[in-house]
């Protein structure tokens, strides 16, 4: 899938939706009339023949592009029995240039020029008599003319949006009177999801909490979000954390973080008290830390601002330089050196002054951590020397106790075995270890007598000698 068609097709979604729900909501109210109907066109036909021009014929690849969506309001007011007359008419529109999505396949397209612009806004007006509204989404971003362009056609009021890098969608028009709650309406983002923007913004940039300070403006500018809904939600941030604080006026508040607020606030303590109570030597901690890691925030800002106004004359002292370098007349060039030489002395007391700012920061950071360290170490509430010895020598005490118990316990188990074994149990226990087993007693020997077994004659085997014997003994 081509990830520049991708985005496209995705930001088109993300914008019809976000917008048209703004738009449901905004009927009878912002949207002047009692009846309204809702049309729904697109480019399919125009981008098909555009494929076909390109020999592009995947239909897996018409499904990946933009289509170049638009939803249309049609207000009308009733008018006797059964007429009506129109009201109004209310168009969200997507337009991405879809010959080069087809033709450069990977490139990523260019932005929407002005002469797009018109083209595409002259075809949604349908009746010029009536009153148009219309808002159109360029996911591929404008030139400068077209988001600066003002449209010389009747009764349309044109409010351009294109994504901005920050995230979010970056809402403007060319007429400086479109009301703040117009500009509201077709910007697809609702206001949690621009909070939500503001507080990971915050997460990502909570190192800038440790050292110095994120300021309103800075956030503002990078979100591209009005001063107001980042207000609320660096107000809503500090509401969760104890430990984070805001400072400064309205049009530019500055998030630092302190120490964890305990109690009420002192609000009747004047100028006076509370620097007799910062560079007292008994108080309370967490003031003292608040009080000057907003001295710190506000040095940190001032320092950021010098940088900022040093980064600037080095770009004109460059300028210069290379004017200096290109130019052929010596006069202008003893000019220009004597110009960069001003510069270059303006830069040496701006940095002199942002060093003395870096030290200011150093020390105070210094006697912030100091403290943090005396506010721990007041609430982890230590026992004191007394009291550790005290416990130590009890547990010693219970220890050796708790030894002596031991030691008369096993003694008495000792005896309790030898008085509860008898010498027919002992014999016992060496019968159990013989290998073989026992014969039987005499008792039971003479309880059952062996049974005699008659002796049977034994057989008399003739011999073969006999017969000579009786021969002599009859000759004799």
């Amino acid at each position: 899938m081509n990830e520049h068609a991708n985005k496209m097709l995705t930001a088109e979604s993300a914008y019809l939706s976000g917008v048209e729900a703004k738009l449901e909501a905004s009927k009878g109210k912002v949207l002047q009339g009692s009846h309204w109907k809702t049309s729904r066109q697109d480019d399919s036909d125009r981008l098909r023949a555009v494929m076909a021009t390109h020999r592009v014929y995947d239909r897996e690849r018409l499904k990946e592009l933009p289509h170049n969506r638009r939803v249309a309001l049609h207000g009308y007011r009733r008018t006797w029995w059964f007429g009506k007359r129109r009201t109004g008419i209310v168009v969200a529109s997507v337009l991405c240039p879809l010959e080069a999505l087809v033709a450069r396949g990977e490139d990523a397209p260019p932005p929407i020029d002005l002469a797009e612009l018109q083209d595409h806004v002259r075809k949604l007006v349908v009746d010029p008599s009536v009153e148009h509204v219309i808002g159109v989404c360029a996911p591929s971003g404008l030139t400068a003319a077209a988001r600066e362009a003002k449209l010389e056609l009747p009764n349309v009021l044109l409010v351009v949006a294109e994504p901005a890098a920050g995230g979010g969608w970056t809402v403007s028009s060319s007429d400086e009177d479109v009301p703040a709650h117009v500009l509201a309406m077709f910007d697809p983002e609702v206001a949690t999801d621009k909070l939500d923007r503001v507080r990971d913004e915050l997460e990502r940039r909570s190192a800038d909490l440790l050292t110095s300070g994120i300021s309103l403006s800075s956030v503002a500018g990078k979100l591209a979000l009005q001063e107001e809904t980042v207000t609320k939600a660096i107000r809503a941030v500090a509401a969760a954390d104890p430990e984070l604080h805001v400072t400064g006026k309205a049009d530019n508040l500055m998030l630092f973080r302190g120490a964890a607020a305990g109690g009420a606030e002192k609000t009747s303590m004047n100028v006076v008290d509370r620097i007799r109570q910062l560079f007292s030597k008994e108080g309370d901690e967490a003031e003292k830390i608040n009080l000057l890691a907003e001295r710190r925030a506000k040095l940190s800002m001032r320092r950021d601002s010098l940088y900022g106004d040093i980064a600037k004359l080095e770009g004109k002292e460059a300028d210069l330089v290379r004017e200096g370098r290109e130019s052929k007349s010596q006069v202008t060039r003893r000019r220009l050196a004597a110009q960069v030489g001003q510069l270059r002395k303006d830069i040496g007391r701006q940095n002199t002054t942002a060093n003395m700012l870096n030290q200011q920061i150093n020390i105070i950071s210094t006697d912030i951590h100091n403290l943090t360290l005396i506010q721990q170490g007041n609430m982890a509430q230590l026992p004191s020397s007394e009291e550790l010895t005290e416990n130590a020598v009890q547990a010693e005490e219970m220890l050796e106790t708790l030894q002596v118990d031991a030691e008369l316990v096993g003694s008495l188990e000792a005896g309790l075995s030898a008085v509860s074994t008898s010498d027919e149990e002992l014999a016992i226990l060496r019968e159990f270890e013989e290998t073989e087993p026992p014969s039987a007693a005499p008792e039971e020997r003479t309880t059952a007598p062996a049974v005699e077994r008659p002796v049977e004659p034994e057989s008399e085997t003739p011999d073969p000698t006999e017969p000579d014997r009786q021969a002599d003994a009859e000759a004799t």
